[in-house]
């Protein structure tokens, strides 16, 4: 995919990897809009990159979501839409028949998977109208490979996963160009993964991997760690899942009162 001249649209792209997809994406020759609901941090993104346009925006909120389309449409729209947002509730403390636990899974499930597809809805006739144009989603190794200490992040992760492949397929039974991208990441050095244990990717070799398979028509990009797990995880699962759940996850299950 050619992605020079294109503008792009990044939810949660004031900090960590959407941050840096917008450096990167702008030394390409892309333009970049960027939203998020962090007023100081998207202040910040504009001080480091003036050529962006930061709108301030909660996505997980159907009435911003709206306001977002409206301003990017009286922008001149986009020609592709990088569905990078997402949250992750603190589980530690948290076992899963904990009362707030339900909490935080609605809020993930919210924004790591309903909000994506009101945006995409929205932004879906925009995209058909262009003649070169793509969605991508972030989901995650923990997609196809759960999480005992991040089940329900990883419960919106996989769910996101099934739906961008269906989506992809349904696109594709209506004769539309628009190209569906996931976007599988490892665990990669965010403040959003600080608290999660295992080696880290970089925000800068995860984006220039991820931009490299979006200009080779990667539909499925999957970056560092994802490639072997992937494979791994077919030929091994329940190998897999004790690489992704140690010993120490069950240490800390045990240590939570609520179970």
């Amino acid at each position: 995919m050619q992605l020079k001249g294109k503008t792009i649209l990044i939810t949660g792209g004031a900090s960590g990897i959407g941050l840096e997809a917008v450096k990167q994406f702008l030394a390409i020759g892309a333009s970049v809009i960027v939203t998020g609901r962090n007023q100081r941090k998207l202040e910040d993104a504009k001080k480091l990159y003036p050529a962006i346009t930061a709108i301030k925006s909660d996505i997980s909120d159907a009435d911003d979501a709206k306001k977002l389309f409206n301003q990017v449409q009286q922008l001149g729209g986009i020609d592709i839409l990088y569905n990078n947002a997402g949250v992750l509730a603190d589980p530690i403390n948290l076992g899963l028949t904990d009362d707030r636990h339900f909490d935080d899974a609605a809020y993930e499930i919210n924004v790591n998977y309903l909000s994506v597809i009101r945006l995409n809805n929205l932004f879906m006739k925009m995209l058909k109208s262009r003649k070169d144009s793509a969605i991508i989603n972030t989901t995650s190794i923990l997609s196809f490979v759960p999480s005992l200490l991040e089940a329900t992040y990883a419960a919106s992760k996989a769910a996101l996963h099934f739906y961008t492949v269906s989506l992809r397929e349904h696109i594709k039974a209506l004769n539309s160009s628009v190209k569906v991208f996931e976007l599988i990441p490892p665990l990669v050095a965010t403040e959003m993964a600080a608290n999660m244990e295992g080696k880290r990717i970089t925000t800068e070799a995860l984006v220039k991997a991820f931009i490299n398979g979006l200009q080779k028509d990667h539909l499925t990009i999957r970056v560092g760690d994802t490639k072997l797990a992937s494979v791994l995880n077919r030929l091994a699962p329940k190998l897999t899942f004790g690489l992704v759940n140690p010993k120490r996850s069950y240490k800390a299950i045990a240590s939570q009162k609520s179970l």
